[in-house]
């Protein structure tokens, strides 16, 4: 199977977080071929001869720093551009009052599936995002009755700083994805997160019906209403990206043939965003707990530890103060914690190091000993710590004291190594604990300090969580049942999928009608009752080229059997007048006045049709066809008789008893290329 991995800031070039477990699950399954689509890093950052065997290829799309490709638009072009973009800019600034309404829902998608099919057909969007026609167009409609207020008092700045970021973010529909080699010949779009990698799963399900899965172990859409407030942007431009990101959302969940979020927590955002729930099934992210043995004996002194990545979220100070309630009343507690900061967050370390600092001070047992303070800030790989196994052994009890959290995966290895856990409620951790470890509300320092102590107090208690924490651990969160639970779900999307046609095959009723004339054109020599177009081409060998596209995109009629130019007719109806009337039996009154011809022609109709009923020869009508269709009359009384006219490619034979009426015969059409007979 032929896999399409999407991410956004991950893997490859990231080895933690979701790149750590699109890592696990590739290497975990060697007999599918994955090809990854990256968003957001450029190449080079990690070495590929590292990746697994089944890895066929890495492609990139950088999202910072400026647009590369494509050329300014104008004239007709510019005009379809900018109306897709303002059906885009229409659905940001409708406001909160529809916001889950699915006409601004159903103008977004109009708008961004509009501006991917331009890319596809005219090149990236770059330019035209750019331009001064989009920024007067997002101008207009922040100014627009009915804008919210957030957005109608943008400046020049404002506007300018929203169009550069919003053609960021519509740089994946430009990227070069979208081709056989592509998104277009995979079995299976797999976005790893939600945001900006479901985008091109979106592309290919709406142009090439790709089934798109997609997973999320973090809600992309509140880390993008975080990261707004966080990089201080000004308002009207973070209404309008948080817009974007609300309705992308919106729009992935509904289209994706199946979501599969990491936790019940996510799965609320997700059925709040629009998300059908019998297409939402619940995986874990796997755990490798290979590294993750049993941690063996404690410490001597009573220790806490945590473990994790520094960041203002994870709320170290709340931790800090619950930490003084422990040592009041064990005096000889310690307080590790354990692993790197997040870049960004350096200012954040720095204020917890002078916290510590203040709240503890540098001790002494005795007047002998160096002082040292009983908080720790360590990483994993020192001498100290040099493996993440033996940062959870390093305590009795491990804590988790965040404000915000998604799948916490820390907590999950403790529970692998055996260890008892104090934990705050805060995301997927009353789900992932269940009944193994204690859970008290978050940013109360006191609660915390409490429970840390009925832990440290009693060992029995410890040992007997701790046991239970790693059998749920390794019965719910080993990497072995995440990889079936998504190589059953891979199967079972492939299966359902209806089989797609090429890209490059032609659509249906996208060539313009053409004349349909029937007749022998391709086999024998032309009778000589055919026209002489018929004897050319039955010269040539019957060879029709197929339809030439010409100057002005239109199809040129292929000269194949059935089908003739109009302007072939007109040249050859001389031709036809001038046939052998004695030997066709066939009198021609193109000059005669209408009303006489179908005089002449009525009582001709009522003789035949009274021979006919007699078994009797009558006399032949002087016009009964168009002039296209030539029927020798005088043998219809007698004995079957032999097309003149090239209607089938064979003698067409019919019954004397089963004939029409005659004046039913300048309704008879012929039925199709091939012989035919008519049998009573």
């Amino acid at each position: 199977m032929r896999i399409t991995l999407i991410t956004e800031r991950g893997y490859p070039y990231a080895s933690s977080g979701p790149g750590a477990w699109c890592d696990r699950l590739v290497r975990a399954m060697p007999g599918h071929d994955f090809e990854v689509y990256t968003l957001g890093w450029g190449p080079g950052e990690r070495d590929e001869g590292r990746l697994p065997a089944n890895v066929r290829g890495v492609r990139t799309q950088a999202l910072g720093g400026p647009a590369h490709g494509g050329t300014a638009v104008g004239g007709r072009r510019a005009r379809e551009h900018l109306a897709h973009y303002r059906e885009l800019l229409g659905a940001l600034t409708a406001g909160d009052a529809v916001e889950g309404s699915s006409r601004v829902a159903d103008r977004f998608a109009s708008g961004l599936y509009g501006l991917a099919e331009l890319a596809r057909e005219r090149g990236p969007l770059g330019p035209f995002l750019r331009s001064e026609e989009a920024l007067r167009a997002l101008e207009e409609r922040c100014g627009a009755a009915g804008a919210p207020a957030a957005v109608a008092t943008a400046g020049v700045c404002d506007l300018i700083a929203a169009t550069e970021l919003l053609e960021r973010r519509l740089r994946p529909l430009s990227a070069p994805w979208y081709d056989e080699d592509g998104l277009a010949g995979a079995d299976l779009c797999h976005a790893a997160s939600g945001g900006l990698a479901g985008l091109p799963g979106l592309v290919a399900k709406r142009f090439f019906g790709t089934p798109l899965l997609v997973t999320e172990y973090g809600i992309q859409l509140r880390d993008a209403y975080v990261a707004g407030r966080g990089h201080g942007t000004a308002a009207p431009v973070r209404a309008l990206l948080s817009a974007f990101h609300r309705l992308l959302a919106g729009e992935i969940y509904r289209r994706a043939d199946l979501t599969t979020p990491g936790n019940t927590h996510n799965r609320r955002w997700q059925e709040r965003c629009g998300a059908d729930r019998s297409r939402i099934r619940t995986v874990y992210p796997g755990i490798d707990a290979s590294r993750l043995a049993p941690a063996g004996d404690e410490p001597e002194d009573p220790t806490l530890v945590w473990v994790g990545r520094l960041e203002p979220a994870k709320d170290i100070a709340a931790l800090l103060h619950a930490f003084t309630g422990v040592r009041q009343q064990l005096p000889h507690a310690k307080l590790r914690i354990i692993g790197p900061v997040r870049r960004g967050s350096e200012p954040y370390l720095a204020h917890c190091r002078t916290l510590a600092a203040q709240l503890f001070p540098d001790e002494a047992q005795d007047t002998r000993s160096v002082g040292e303070s009983p908080v720790t800030f360590e990483d994993i790989g020192t001498p100290e710590v040099p493996t993440i196994r033996d940062a959870y052994a390093a305590g009795s009890v491990v804590v988790l004291s965040s404000i915000v959290e998604g799948f916490p995966g820390t907590l999950v290895e403790a529970m692998f190594c055996g260890r008892a856990t104090v934990s705050t409620d805060a995301g997927a951790v009353r789900e992932v604990i269940g009944g193994t470890g204690l859970v008290v509300p978050p940013r109360n320092p006191k609660a915390l300090a409490a429970a840390c102590l009925d832990l440290l107090e009693d060992r029995e208690r410890r040992d007997r969580l701790g046991a239970a924490a790693r059998a749920r651990a390794q019965e719910l969160f080993a990497v072995e049942r995440t990889v079936e639970a998504f190589r059953e779900i891979y199967l079972d999307l492939v299966s359902h999928c209806p089989a797609r046609p090429a890209p490059s095959a032609e659509s249906p009723f996208t060539r313009p009608a053409q004349p349909h004339v029937p007749g022998r054109w391709t086999s024998g020599k032309a009778d000589r009752h055919a026209p002489r177009w018929a004897g050319e081409a039955a010269a040539q060998g019957g060879a029709f080229e197929p339809a030439e596209l010409l100057d002005d995109g239109t199809h040129e009629a292929p000269a194949a059997p059935g089908l003739l130019d109009r302007s072939d007719l007109l040249e050859d109806r001389a031709a036809l007048g001038a046939h052998d009337r004695s030997q066709d039996h066939v009198h021609h009154a193109d000059r005669e006045p209408v009303e006489g011809r179908a005089r002449r022609d009525e009582g001709a109709a009522l003789a035949g049709r009274e021979a006919l009923e007699h078994g009797e020869p009558f006399e032949e009508p002087e016009h009964w066809t168009d002039g296209a269709h030539f029927v020798d009359h005088g043998s219809l009384a007698d004995e079957p008789y032999e097309e003149r006219a090239p209607l089938t490619d064979g003698p067409a034979l019919v019954d004397r008893e089963t004939l029409p009426r005659p004046e039913a015969l300048d309704e008879c059409r012929p039925l199709g290329v091939g012989a035919s007979e008519v049998r009573s």
